[in-house]
């Protein structure tokens, strides 16, 4: 199993100095990939809460930078980590626009890019970006359509409610082929099913070890009952980690407690079948300095090295 590590890339974490010293430790240290998240505003009074713990909004959320800003950095300052968006809020982009920076992003990377896609929970950021909430999901579906149409290069013209391209040809084409990963966050029936009929692999969060590998196994069942290979279908699982004193009870949250217990989650991750797991420190409690962070990148490292077998 895949072992990656999430940028410092809010709050008083994010700048160039700790993401480029962070890139560096975390190949030298043998993680797989890094990866960011996606964030356009905080609004002071949401729409909505945020979808787990308390429902209420991270303040690191106050400073966040761009998500493929922070990757193309990291791409510079490291030769073999994976870069993963975990992940983009897609119906909020133009996906012609964000086809040429994840190609470029593909291209100047050698080849790295790890695209993560979701619809968000955020109707603040659909209102402020001028995007309508209701219809999202074909959105979605609609700018996977033409992104994978650039991502393929050549000739290529596209019609839709929401995208009005002319035939145009695009010889700027990912390294990777036929594409760049692609990694859908997903919870809903209808999402769960997009994954196993185009997505390359599941990107869940929050949810309890047992429950995601129930979920995982409908998704493969539903791939296989399409046609389609169902051991193609990756399991990326995005671990938001609350770090503190061993926590005890059979009610503890997945990735919360101490250091111990979450490595044994990413382990017991690997025994339901994932394909990789990668740590999210930032808004942890006890992360309150660049140096605490650091620590944990080093203390989560075991994880690169561990016999998974001996832990099960």
């Amino acid at each position: 199993m895949r072992i990656g590590f999430a940028l410092p890339q809010t709050g008083f974490l994010g700048g160039p100095d700790l993401i480029g010293t962070t890139v560096r430790r975390a190949e030298e240290l043998g993680y797989s990939s890094v990866w960011v998240n996606d964030r356009v505003l905080w609004p002071v009074r949401p729409q909505a809460p945020f979808p787990a713990g308390d429902g209420t909004l991270s303040p690191m959320w106050q400073r966040n930078l761009d998500a493929l800003d922070t990757l193309t950095f990291a791409a510079a300052h490291s030769s073999r980590l994976r870069l993963g968006t975990g992940v983009l809020i897609l119906p909020l982009y133009d996906p012609v626009l964000l086809a040429r920076r994840l190609t470029t992003l593909d291209i100047l990377s050698d080849g790295r890019l790890n695209a993560g896609f979701g619809l968000g929970w955020s109707p603040d950021e659909y209102q402020v970006t001028g995007t309508q909430w209701k219809g999202r999901a074909k959105r979605m579906e609609d700018s996977l359509d033409v992104i994978e149409k650039i991502w393929a290069g050549g000739t290529v013209s596209h019609a839709s409610p929401w995208v009005s391209m002319p035939e145009a040809v695009f010889e700027a084409r990912p390294v990777q082929s036929p594409r760049p990963p692609v990694y859908l966050a997903a919870y809903s029936p209808a999402g769960l099913a997009r994954i196993a009929e185009r997505a390359d692999g599941w990107l869940p969060a929050g949810i309890p070890v047992p429950a995601m590998a129930e979920i995982y196994q409908g998704i493969k069942a539903m791939a296989e009952a399409g046609q389609r290979d169902p051991d193609e279908i990756e399991l990326v699982v995005r671990a938001n980690c609350s770090i503190g004193a061993e926590i005890t009870g059979e009610d503890r949250q997945p990735f919360h407690g101490s250091v111990d217990q979450i490595i044994d989650d990413a382990v017991a991750c690997a025994g339901i079948g994932a394909d990789e797991v990668f740590i999210e420190v930032q808004y942890s409690p006890g992360i309150d300095s660049a140096s605490a962070y650091s620590d944990h990148l080093e203390a989560f490292s075991v994880l690169t090295s561990i016999d998974v077998v001996s832990r099960l």
